[in-house]
């Protein structure tokens, strides 16, 4: 009888074993990086050359949310207490540069009595990710306090490659050609920024420049494009993100001033370049919208 009943035994024994749990990782998290420009953006309800109230605030800071980046490079926020009031302290760690900048005397156009107020460029850094500051890039300044400095730094996010970051807002007014009043000023921060994407592309890390720009660089022929574009290091042959595009969110324009740059490295991880846009009817918070890479682990 024992023969009989050894190989159902051995069935019955076999299917009580544990069987080891099939493992299912997580896919990793794409990196999303993300641009906007605040339009002075005010520590304090009302203040600045684009006053605003509690309530626009609070909607600046639910579109935020919704674009669910991993880091924005931000321009023209006053001061850190400021940009909080858009990117949830509890979510994002804030850089800002440390130019103090000066006063401009008042607004003009709709509010000819408000004070123009500091116009800072930053990052705001999803918590969960570490990062190096590096010093700020002055040289963008040109010796001259009203410029703004370019914002340095590292993501190291965890599951995706280190990417150095290069936030800036570049002299406003020369948004083509080399003829308008802005320009000389304008041109002449293109060495100083040339030489931070020489140096970046000789480093270790893939790298982006991303901000307002003022700068129509995808007008086919564009100056600043052509210099700063020369494959020379091999990883400044540079991608314009929003290449062939069209902005859509003012219909004044038809080409984007704000851009998200890729080195040669960074531009082969590019999944998709997108905006966002305001609701149908909705109150443009800023005169910009939110601009944004994705790019693959």
């Amino acid at each position: 009888m024992l023969h009989r009943l050894a190989a159902p035994l051995a069935l019955l024994l076999a299917a009580c074993v544990p069987q080891a749990a099939s493992v299912q990782t997580a896919p990793e998290r794409p990196l999303k990086i993300a641009s906007w420009n605040l339009e002075f953006l005010a520590e304090k309800d009302g203040v600045g050359c684009e006053p605003r109230s509690e309530q626009d605030y609070a909607a600046m800071r639910r579109i935020v949310d919704g674009l669910d980046a991993d880091i924005i490079a931000f321009q023209e926020a006053e001061t850190v207490a400021a940009a909080s009031r858009v990117f949830d302290p509890a979510r994002y760690t804030i850089v800002m540069e440390e130019r103090a900048g000066a006063p401009s005397g008042t607004c003009g156009g709709k509010y000819p009595e408000q004070q123009v107020i500091r116009q800072a460029v930053g990052f705001a850094i999803r918590k969960d990710i570490a990062f190096d500051r590096h010093p700020d890039v002055a040289s963008l300044m040109r010796g001259n306090a009203q410029l703004r400095s370019g914002v340095d730094i590292t993501l190291r996010p965890k599951g995706n490659a280190a990417i150095r970051l290069l936030g800036v807002h570049l002299k406003s007014g020369c948004f083509a050609g080399s003829e308008a009043k802005a320009c000389p000023v304008l041109l002449d921060q293109i060495p100083a920024l040339e030489a931070w994407i020489d140096t970046a592309a000789n480093g270790p890390d893939r790298f982006a420049v991303l901000g307002d720009w003022n700068r129509r660089l995808g007008l086919a022929g564009d100056a600043v494009w052509r210099d700063i574009d020369d494959a020379e290091p091999a990883n400044a042959d540079l991608h314009l993100a929003d290449e062939g595009k069209a902005p859509a969110c003012d219909p004044r324009y038809d080409s984007f001033i704000d851009h998200i740059v890729l080195d040669r490295r960074a531009s082969a991880a590019l999944i998709g370049f997108s905006e966002a846009l305001y609701a149908p009817g909705e109150k443009h918070y800023s005169d910009h919208c939110p601009v944004a890479v994705t790019l693959r682990h």
